[in-house]
C-alpha cells in the first residue's frame, strides 16, 4: 500500500508540472482563439534568460548572494518575456486580426523558430543550470503508517506546490478581475469586443505576458530539474495530451487533465509496464488523448460547439 501511495503522490506532483505548461496553451487560446505552438519555445527562451541573467548577476555580485542574483535574474527574464509579448502583438497579431485559425496556427510555428533562433543568438547554445536553492534530496515520510515509509522528492514537492499556487492565482485572475473578463470577451468575438471599447492590442499583450510568466516559472522548474538545453522546448509536447483531456478553453481542465495524465503515467509504468516490456510512460498520455478525441473531442471541461443551420 505504501508503494502505491508513493507512486500516486509522484504522479500528482508530475501532473501539476504538466498543468503548468498546459496553462500557457489554455491562456492564449482562451483569450485569442490561437493554438500557440510556440509555448515550448517560450519555456525554453524564458529558461535561457533566467539561467544567463542569474549567471551574470551572480558574477557581478561576486557570488555572495544567490538569492539576490536569482531575484535580479527573475525580474530580467520577466522583462524579456514582456518584450516578447509586446513584439508578438505589435509585429504579428495586430496585422492578423480576424484571420482564419489555420493562419494563426502557422504564425505560432514561425514564432517558435524565431524564439529558438534569437534565444540561441543572445544566450548561447550551451547547457546551463538553474540553481534556485530547491533541495534535491528525497525524504522518507509516514514511516509509522506504512512499512518502509513513503519516499518523497523535495524538489518535486516544492515545484508542485509552486505550480498549484500559480494555477490558483490564474484561476482567480480569469474569473474575478475585469481584465480576466475582458480576455474571455475577446476570445468569444474580436470585433464585438472592440465595439464595446475593449482594446484588443492591449489585451493580447497582457495575455501573452501572462503566458510568458507561466512559461518562465515552468522553465525555471524544468530547468532546475533537467538543465536548460534546447530539448527543453519539447516539454510542451508532454502538455498537449493534458490540453486535449482537460479542454482548450478551461483553466480547471488544465489542472484536472494534468493530474490525470501524471497519475496515469506513473501507475501504468509501474503496474502495466512490466507486462508490455516497459516504456508505457512515454505513450500512455497520447493514447488516452486519442480516446478522448474519439468520444469527447472538446475534453472534460471544454465548451461544446453547436453549429445551428
Amino acid at each position: 500500500m505504501g508503494f502505491f501511495i508513493e507512486t500516486l503522490i509522484g504522479g500528482l506532483m508530475a501532473g501539476m508540472l504538466y498543468s503548468l505548461v498546459a496553462l500557457g496553451f489554455v491562456l492564449i487560446f482562451k483569450s485569442s482563439g490561437v493554438f500557440n505552438f510556440a509555448q515550448g519555445a517560450m519555456v525554453l527562451f524564458a529558461a535561457l534568460a533566467m539561467a544567463r541573467f542569474s549567471e551574470w548577476a551572480n558574477h557581478a555580485l561576486g557570488g555572495d548572494s544567490l538569492l539576490l542574483a536569482n531575484l535580479i535574474a527573475f525580474v530580467g527574464a520577466g522583462l524579456a518575456m514582456l518584450f516578447v509579448a509586446w513584439a508578438v502583438e505589435r509585429f504579428v497579431l495586430r496585422k492578423l486580426v480576424n484571420q482564419e485559425g489555420a493562419t494563426l496556427l502557422m504564425v505560432t510555428l514561425g514564432i517558435t523558430y524565431v524564439l529558438e533562433g534569437v534565444g540561441q543568438t543572445i544566450f548561447g547554445s550551451e547547457i546551463y543550470n538553474i540553481d534556485v536553492g530547491m533541495p534535491k534530496e528525497p525524504v522518507m515520510m509516514l514511516e509509522s503508517m506504512f512499512e518502509g515509509g513513503i519516499l518523497i522528492n523535495k524538489e518535486d514537492f516544492i515545484a508542485a506546490l509552486i505550480a498549484a499556487v500559480l494555477v490558483g492565482l490564474l484561476t482567480l485572475f480569469f474569473q474575478k478581475t475585469p481584465v480576466g473578463r475582458a480576455l474571455r470577451a475577446v476570445a468569444d468575438d474580436h470585433q464585438a469586443a472592440q465595439s464595446i471599447g475593449i482594446p484588443l492590442n492591449r489585451i493580447w499583450v497582457i495575455v501573452w505576458l501572462v503566458a510568458g510568466i507561466v512559461a518562465l516559472v515552468a522553465g525555471i522548474i524544468w530547468g532546475s530539474k533537467l538543465g536548460v538545453q534546447f530539448s527543453l522546448a519539447t516539454v510542451a509536447l508532454r502538455a498537449l495530451p493534458v490540453v486535449i483531456l482537460g479542454g482548450l478553453t478551461s483553466v480547471p481542465g488544465a489542472i484536472v487533465g494534468g493530474l490525470i495524465i501524471g497519475v496515469g503515467e506513473k501507475l501504468s509504468e509501474v503496474y502495466i509496464g512490466p507486462m508490455v516490456g516497459g516504456g508505457i510512460e512515454i505513450w500512455f498520455a497520447y493514447v488516452l488523448a486519442l480516446v478522448f478525441l474519439l468520444f469527447r473531442p472538446q475534453g472534460l471541461f471544454g465548451e461544446k460547439i453547436i453549429n445551428r443551420v
